[in-house]
């Protein structure tokens, strides 16, 4: 009886540890840009991910067409450019507003999508918010580059999204497993470029072994089962907490401190992500979920 009443429970809590595990697995894994910069964790994380996910779901089970193929080889290449670019912001801007700006990638998307007037408020709020970030009005300096490199991975996000979606009548576990075998091929090579030999002592290797359990693994299996069992629309509202919680794991495990004017910017955008999830069309029943 207990079990069936906390059972609606259940896909809430998945989607929250979720989110806390990746702020807990970025967090960890920024301990290792002295060592191996953040190109090279960049590398460890992608590259044991998708080892994990290749043993896990085995795509080659799977008939996958030279269209599909196309298109998983774009999200996986957008995928991995995505990595690598916020893994690049992190060495300069704290890592909750990291995620607040790239947060404004699948915003896009999802503005894009609709034209009514209550979208132009959660319009004016991410707007808002980033603005808020900005160093345009006196506000706390943020590194320029850093806040470029977010906004190239808030970009790869969308695309990330746009051709996610495109494969979404194939298995979750079939286009994430080989799409990050594709993320592999942009990430790995640089971060080998960057870091050398560096990446095979072991220490490195279990570090970033632990990264990509904590911070992609754990995240992507709580996020598929939560997919199954939430609406679209509570998923998106639930998962909107994520640069909050990013913040306050950053303030707790890295003590990045963030100003007044830092934590309303990250407000604004949790509040435009959650407004937006929870006023979306519902889409007619087709395509299965993509997990992102």
């Amino acid at each position: 009886m207990q079990t069936s009443r906390f059972a609606p429970l259940w896909p809430v809590l998945a989607v929250l540890g979720s989110v806390t595990s990746l702020a807990i697995g970025t967090s960890y894994a920024k301990h290792l840009f002295p060592l191996i910069g953040a190109q090279g964790t960049s590398a460890l994380r992608v590259g044991f991910s998708a080892l994990f996910l290749l043993a896990l779901w085995r795509p080659w089970r799977w008939h996958t067409s030279r269209a599909d193929g196309a298109t998983i080889l774009r999200y996986g290449l957008t995928l991995g450019l995505m990595n690598l670019l916020f893994y690049m912001a992190l060495r300069t801007i704290p890592f909750g507003i990291a995620v607040a700006i790239e947060f404004t990638g699948p915003l896009t998307v999802a503005m894009l999508s609709s034209r009514r007037p209550v979208d132009f408020v959660w319009v004016g709020c991410a707007v808002a918010g980033l603005l808020l970030l900005l160093p345009l009005s006196g506000g706390p300096a943020l590194d320029m580059t850093g806040v470029l490199y977010a906004l190239g991975a808030a970009a790869c996000w969308a695309l990330y999204i746009v051709f996610g979606k495109r494969a979404g009548h194939l298995h979750a576990g079939h286009t994430v497993s080989l799409g990050l075998v594709a993320a592999s091929l942009v990430v790995v090579p640089v971060g080998v470029a960057h870091a050398g030999v560096a990446l095979l002592q072991p220490s490195i290797l279990l570090a970033g072994l632990l990264v990509a359990v904590v911070s992609s693994a754990i995240p992507m299996s709580l996020e598929m089962m939560a997919l199954k069992r939430l609406p679209k629309e509570t998923f998106g509202i639930l998962i909107s907490m994520e640069p909050a919680v990013a913040a306050l794991w950053a303030l707790l495990l890295l003590h990045e401190q963030l100003s007044g004017l830092q934590w309303l910017a990250i407000g604004c955008t949790v509040l435009a992500s959650v407004g937006s999830a929870a006023t979306a069309r519902r889409p007619q029943p087709a395509a299965a979920a993509v997990v992102t």
